[in-house]
């Protein structure tokens, strides 16, 4: 009697651990994959354009790991273009990093990189604020970074924008 007492807590625990564990890695596919982000800048000819870049699938043999879509960097805000979308995932954060060429070997958590937040929606337009005081052109990339497995989802490669019109 004990004995099966003890295989039914035992099996109790094992399997709500295990379903605890399968849903960090399933809710973001089931409920948050269809929200689309349509944040706007409100006049961007008040603001000046910093770079732009294009987020691209950093390593092609990984399906789940993979980005598209536009960036826009201007004084004081990141947009992430309404064409943006990459592939969901637990505790995605945007990140501007120094390195101008960033692929999944790049030490992105070791290096000076500046933490804009959490990904609001895993397609759409969305806006981050930039810190006052940052020197953007420092800073020579867009990324979007996995914080919970320290995975590069990925980079936008940003260019200097020639005329600072958006």
């Amino acid at each position: 009697m004990k004995r099966s007492i003890l295989i039914f807590v035992l099996g109790g625990l094992l399997g709500t651990a295990a379903g605890f564990a399968l849903g960090i890695f399933v809710y973001p596919y089931i409920f948050l994959a269809d929200i689309t982000a349509n944040e706007r800048i409100d006049d961007p000819s008040a603001l000046t354009l910093v770079a732009r870049g294009t987020f691209i699938h950093a390593n092609p043999a990984d399906p789940i790991h993979y980005g598209r879509g536009g960036v826009r960097v201007y004084d004081g805000v990141v947009h992430l273009e309404q064409d943006f979308q990459v592939g969901p995932g637990p505790k995605f954060h945007v990140y501007l990093v120094p390195d101008k060429q960033v692929t999944p070997d790049t030490d992105v958590g070791g290096s000076m990189f500046i933490d804009l937040g959490r990904l609001k929606a895993f397609k759409g337009s969305q806006n981050y604020p930039v810190p006052a005081g940052v020197d953007l052109a420092a800073y020579g990339s867009v990324v979007i970074w996995c914080e919970q497995f320290g995975v590069l989802i990925s980079p936008a490669a940003l260019v200097a924008a020639q005329d600072g019109a958006g």
